[in-house]
């Protein structure tokens, strides 16, 4: 049988939020946008916030234990940790965001050239700890430095000043759309259409996938957790397919 995905086609994480202090006092993750992915978050730890840029301009949300959050493709985001910040992150279309759906806020002249965009943004998780620890640090500090510019940008211009950086966003990832539908075919529009067939079946008074009924348990990643982009990651894998 093949392993029903998590609800929705979503993903599922627990991310204690990065504590490394940065050139601006605040500590935190990596800024970045998501192009076709909404993201949402469970707080259940500590404090902080999640400062956006989007066509709202310049917020900050601040976020404590049992706050839910979540924001569409196109908002920046970057989370703030002021204390043990820990959230369940939950993310639209599973498999999407690895495979390259977040960008990261690089300066200009990084996002114009997609050979420097995938050089600073490389993290290989097979590098020893250290090393990625310290491509985290680098990778977010860079990030910073864009998000700070855009930052300025807004406050001057307002939300237009961000047109710019979302056509950049949209060419870097758009050699990377082909497969990102054939994955969401696979997934999340299966689906969706599995559960079109299902009301139709409720509808001519047919129960039968009800018998199929099933209970799946996720494991641990095994393993220290992951350098994601705003924190550490523990993630969980279904068991595997039995045919």
């Amino acid at each position: 049988m093949t392993v029903p995905l998590f609800p929705g086609g979503t993903a599922v994480s627990a991310l204690q939020v990065y504590d490394w202090e940065s050139e601006d006092g605040l500590s935190g993750g990596t800024p970045h946008v998501h192009t076709v992915s909404t993201e949402g978050y469970v707080v259940t730890a500590g404090s902080g916030s999640v400062h956006t840029l989007s066509a709202a301009g310049a917020e900050r949300v601040p976020l404590e234990p049992g706050a839910v959050v979540w924001f569409s493709p196109g908002t920046i985001h970057r989370l703030v940790n002021d204390g043990g910040l820990e959230l369940v992150v939950v993310m639209q279309n599973a498999g999407l965001p690895e495979a390259g759906d977040a960008v990261f806020t690089f300066p200009v002249h990084i996002l114009a050239d997609p050979a420097a965009y995938e050089q600073a943004a490389a993290l290989s998780q097979d590098w020893p700890e250290d090393q990625r620890e310290r491509g985290a640090r680098a990778r977010r500090d860079l990030a910073l430095e864009g998000y700070r510019d855009l930052l300025a940008a807004v406050d001057r211009h307002g939300p237009a000043a961000l047109d710019r950086f979302r056509r950049l966003a949209a060419e870097l990832v758009r050699p990377r759309v082909e497969r990102w539908r054939t994955m969401w075919a696979g997934t999340v529009e299966a689906e969706t259409e599995r559960t079109r067939r299902q009301l139709d079946a409720l509808a001519a008074g047919d129960g039968a996938h009800l018998a199929g009924g099933t209970v799946i348990r996720g494991e641990p990643r095994p393993g220290a957790r992951l350098f994601g982009m705003c924190g550490r990651l523990q993630t969980w894998q279904p068991p595997a397919e039995s045919h």
